[in-house]
């Protein structure tokens, strides 16, 4: 009997080990879960069942579970930010909202329609068209509008030189109106050649009309020269405007003379002076 007893005792010290070693273990197992929140899919369903089973244990040893309280509250501030992801998650999905309508409605309808209208209506279609037809159409119109023919009239101005003192120069300086000087106009045409003189007025001015074989088509082959002066102190003919050489015909304006049409040519003026 007495070594009965002393196996009882003996099984109830292992058992009271066995029941502290369960109990230690229960709590090593309550502190691991503060990881959970590191791994969402894996470690989260293990947390209920772990404070439950804590639970289970605080009922059979008072005694053990007490010191055991205070990690299990500690914890809780661990696990409160488990509901934090999904304000996280909701804040995610609503920036994914926003941005998607905004790129799809911007570079679908602007880029299409801008580019599209210009260069397909208006910027190819017009210009080469009308200059290509208008330019060409009217220069040759104009060109065969010749001037009429008229016949020829020139006039000018004789001056004469009575003192040496510019004599030699070319200028008109000292120089007064010849009266009665003797000018030639004379025309080289390949069918018709022409001479014709005439006299100045007390002026000086001369004007001599040619025959009517004589137009102003050909009046670009006729000179008018100086032929002669009445006055003894001026002879020399001077080369003032080519008048001793022989001074092609200047284009004024169409004139009507006697009821007709010419056209009326200027020379000169031209000068006689002394021989000194």
């Amino acid at each position: 009997m007495g070594f009965a007893t002393v196996k009882a005792l003996a099984l109830l010290q292992l058992t009271v080990v066995l029941v502290s070693s369960f109990s230690v273990l229960g709590e090593e197992i309550q502190a691991v879960p503060p990881i959970p929140p590191h791994h969402y899919p894996v470690e989260a369903p293990s947390l209920p069942p772990s404070p439950h089973h804590h639970h289970h244990h605080h009922h059979h040893h008072p005694p053990s579970v007490s010191p055991a309280l205070p990690p299990n509250h500690v914890p809780v501030p661990v696990l409160a930010p488990v509901p934090a992801p999904s304000p996280h998650h909701h804040h995610h999905h609503h920036h994914g909202h926003p941005p998607t309508p905004a790129p799809a409605h911007a570079p679908t309808h602007k880029p299409v329609q801008s580019p599209s209208h210009p260069p397909s209506h208006y910027a190819p279609t017009h210009p080469p068209a009308h200059p290509p037809s208008t330019s060409p159409a009217h220069p040759p119109s104009h060109p065969p509008a010749v001037p009429p023919r008229r016949l020829v009239a020139v006039q000018g101005v004789v001056y004469c030189k009575a003192t040496c003192k510019y004599a030699g120069q070319r200028t008109l300086w000292g120089a007064k109106p010849l009266l009665g000087g003797t000018v030639r106009l004379y025309c080289r045409n390949t069918k018709y050649s022409l001479v014709l003189t005439a006299k100045t007025d007390k002026n000086g001015y001369f004007f001599i009309t040619a025959n009517d074989k004589i137009t102003s088509y050909g009046a670009h082959k006729c000179k008018v020269s100086l032929a002669s002066s009445p006055l003894a102190t001026c002879q020399k003919a001077a080369d003032l405007h080519d008048g001793f050489k022989g001074a092609f015909l200047r284009a004024e304006k169409p004139i009507f003379y006697q009821k007709r049409p010419y056209l009326l040519y200027t020379v000169g003026p031209f000068l006689f002076e002394p021989k000194c």
